[in-house]
C-alpha cells in the first residue's frame, strides 16, 4: 500500500489544496486527505464552503492496487511542505500507509506521521459527482465570496468554471485539479443583495446604454507587445513549425545536402523545444509562464547571440572554437562546390 511520486510533485499537491483545510473545530476536515485509487495520487481539502482536489498519475507498475486514504492533520502539513522542499524536485519519494500513521520515505530520509486509521472523510468523489448532475439554468447570477475565489489562485493553472444555477456550487476545472465552491445565501448589501442580474445592474445608471456602440474588452483594451505570446501560442508556433520543417524537408532539392539537413534540423529543435516546454509546464506552469515571458523579452532585446557566448563560456566550453569550426565546414562546402562546378 504505497505508491512515489518525486518531491516537487508532492509539493505541489499540497500547494493545490491546503488553502482549503478545514477549521479545527470540524477535526474531520482539519488536514489533508491523501487519497490513492487503482490509477491517481490525490491530495483533497474542504472546509464545507469549497473542496479542492489535485490529483498525480500512479506510475505504471503502482496501478491497480488497493485503494486506500489517511488524512494527514493540518497541524502536519507545513512541516511535510517544508520537509519535502529539502529535497531535490526530482528525488524520489515513497509514501505509504501504515498502521495509525503515513511514511515518507527518500534513499536517505524518512518522515512519519501519525494519522487515524479509520477517520472518516466526505466522499468527495459524490460530492463533485453530485454538481455535475444540474442542469444549468438559462440566466443565472450567483453570488460568491471573493475570499473563497482567491484561494483557486494556489493551482497555478487556467481554470473553466461550471456554473448551474444561482443557488448550487460552481465547479472548477484545472490540470489534474477539480473543486468546487458554494454560493452565498446572503449576498450583504448594495448591489450584491439583489437577486436579479437586472436589479443589480439598475445600480450603475451611468453604464453607457447605446448598445451600437457596446466595445468589446477582447479587441478594444490594449494588449503588451510581446513577440512570443502566451504559452498556448509559443506552442502553436513551435508545433507549427515543426510541421513546416517537415514539409519543406520532403520538398528540399535532392542535390542541395545543406538545405535538407537545415530543415531537419528546424523541425528537430521546433520539435524539442516544444516536448521541453510541456513539461515544464505540467511540472511548473508559473515557471514555464515566466520562463516564456523572459524567453520574449531576450529575442525582443536581440542579444541571445551574445549570451549564449557567454554562457558557453562560463560552462567551460570554447565557443570560439565551435565558430572556428564552422566557418572550416562552411569554407570545405564552397571549395567542393567549386571544384565540381570547374569540373563540369
Amino acid at each position: 500500500m504505497s505508491v512515489t511520486i518525486n518531491a516537487h510533485q508532492l509539493g505541489r499537491l499540497i500547494d493545490k489544496v491546503r488553502s482549503h483545510v478545514g477549521p479545527e473545530t470540524i477535526e474531520v476536515l482539519h488536514g489533508i486527505r491523501l487519497d490513492a485509487d487503482t490509477t491517481h495520487l490525490h491530495a483533497v481539502a474542504t472546509d464545507r464552503y469549497t473542496v479542492a482536489a489535485a490529483r498525480y498519475r500512479l506510475n505504471k507498475g503502482e496501478q491497480g492496487q488497493e485503494p486506500w486514504a489517511r488524512t494527514i492533520p493540518a497541524a502536519w502539513v507545513k512541516p511535510l511542505r517544508e520537509w519535502a522542499s529539502a529535497h531535490a524536485g526530482a528525488q524520489q519519494i515513497t509514501i505509504t500507509g501504515e498502521t495509525g500513521r503515513v511514511d515518507f520515505t527518500t534513499d536517505t530520509t524518512e518522515f512519519r506521521i501519525p494519522v487515524t486509521d479509520d477517520q472518516d472523510f466526505p466522499n468527495w468523489r459524490s460530492l463533485l459527482h453530485g454538481i455535475t448532475l444540474h442542469v444549468p439554468e438559462k440566466f443565472i447570477f450567483p453570488a460568491v465570496d471573493s475570499r473563497m475565489l482567491a484561494r483557486w489562485a494556489d493551482t497555478g493553472d487556467i481554470l473553466r468554471v461550471h456554473v448551474t444555477s444561482d443557488l448550487t456550487a460552481l465547479m472548477v476545472f484545472g490540470e489534474d485539479f477539480i473543486g468546487a465552491q458554494m454560493p452565498n445565501r446572503y449576498a450583504g448589501i448594495g448591489p450584491c443583495e439583489d437577486e436579479t442580474f437586472e436589479a443589480a445592474l439598475a445600480m450603475w445608471p451611468t453604464l453607457d446604454e447605446n448598445e451600437d456602440e457596446a466595445a468589446d474588452p477582447v479587441t478594444e483594451l490594449p494588449t503588451a507587445d510581446d513577440p512570443m505570446g502566451t504559452i498556448p501560442e509559443m506552442v502553436q508556433s513551435l508545433l507549427k513549425q515543426t510541421l513546416r520543417s517537415t514539409s519543406d524537408l520532403l520538398g528540399a532539392p535532392t542535390d542541395d545536402p545543406g538545405a535538407t539537413a537545415s530543415y531537419a534540423l528546424a523541425g528537430v529543435h521546433a520539435w524539442s523545444a516544444y516536448r521541453f516546454l510541456d513539461a515544464l509546464h505540467r511540472a511548473d506552469p508559473r515557471l514555464a509562464a515566466r520562463t516564456v515571458a523572459e524567453l520574449g523579452e531576450e529575442l525582443e532585446a536581440g542579444d541571445y547571440s551574445e549570451n549564449a557566448w557567454e554562457i558557453a563560456e562560463k560552462a567551460g566550453h570554447d565557443p570560439q572554437k565551435w565558430s572556428d569550426d564552422y566557418e572550416a565546414h562552411l569554407k570545405r562546402i564552397a571549395d567542393k562546390r567549386a571544384a565540381e562546378q570547374s569540373a563540369a
